[in-house]
């Protein structure tokens, strides 16, 4: 892959990829992002967090685009409107509910309500919420493989993670790859024009099927296998670097 001036949409992840471990974002990845926008380049955040944890972010670093949360499980516009939501069937929230009791594991969720975790009370009555995503981290690798496999029967379900110890869960046939389709319908954009940059296998699909796929430094193995370049780390400007080197 070449320095190209046919990127028009730039997609972030942002835990592994904009955001330093600190959860910051740094001096260069704000000023290349301000001048990839400067230039006419859609720069959009795609991240598997709820919008209440990216919001603030978002707003920060003045992106005045569409906004992907939750690995595509909703798309908002630029003044954060909801376009569109895909839940999960409550049965299916239940089954990885028992789950995580059965086998001990730390499980979170999000609604559209807010988020549950092992540290809240979980709802009582699942059905009175709109589910979104489960999720697991388990340190025991057989553990995770175990529920891994036991959730992959479930052909409801797209299961990826968004780090080597824990498992995400949305409806089958939402992530970030088929949510940035729909932003570039709405900007009469291709996925030909899209560079899309992440580090886990929640970015896998839009590494994938973007024009230009880019891996962090720090990307699990399978990322960078799929990915046109790989670029450094999150502790090391990589999405800047990779800006500069294919935007400018």
């Amino acid at each position: 892959m070449t320095k190209t001036t046919d990127i028009k949409l730039i997609a972030l992840d942002m835990d592994g990829t904009l955001l330093k471990d600190d959860h910051t974002v740094s001096e260069l990845n704000r000023q290349t992002i301000k001048r990839a926008q400067q230039a006419g380049v859609t720069v959009i955040i795609s991240t598997g967090r709820p919008l209440i944890h990216c919001k603030e972010m978002v707003q920060s670093l003045a992106l005045s685009s569409f906004l992907i949360t939750v690995n595509g499980s909703e798309i908002w516009d630029s003044d954060l409107n909801l376009l569109e939501r895909t839940t999960i069937d409550v049965k299916h929230i239940d089954q990885m509910y028992g789950m995580a009791l059965k086998y001990g594991t730390h499980y979170w969720s999000s609604t559209v309500g807010g988020v549950w975790n092992k540290h809240s009370s979980f709802p009582e009555k699942t059905d009175e919420h709109e589910w979104l995503k489960f999720g697991f981290d388990i340190e025991d690798d057989k553990v995770r493989e175990t529920i891994r496999e036991e959730l992959g029967q479930n052909k409801a379900l797209e299961i990826t993670n968004s780090s080597l110890t824990n498992i995400e869960v949305n409806a089958v046939g939402i992530n970030k790859a088929v949510a940035i389709r729909k932003v570039c319908d709405q900007l009469g954009l291709t996925m030909d024009q899209v560079m899309a940059v992440g580090d886990s296998l929640n970015d896998l699909a839009m590494i994938k099927e973007s024009g230009f796929g880019i891996a962090m430094g720090n990307a699990q193995q399978k990322v960078k296998d799929a990915a046109d370049w790989v670029t450094d780390s999150n502790q090391e400007d990589g999405v800047a670097k990779a800006i500069l080197k294919y935007v400018f």
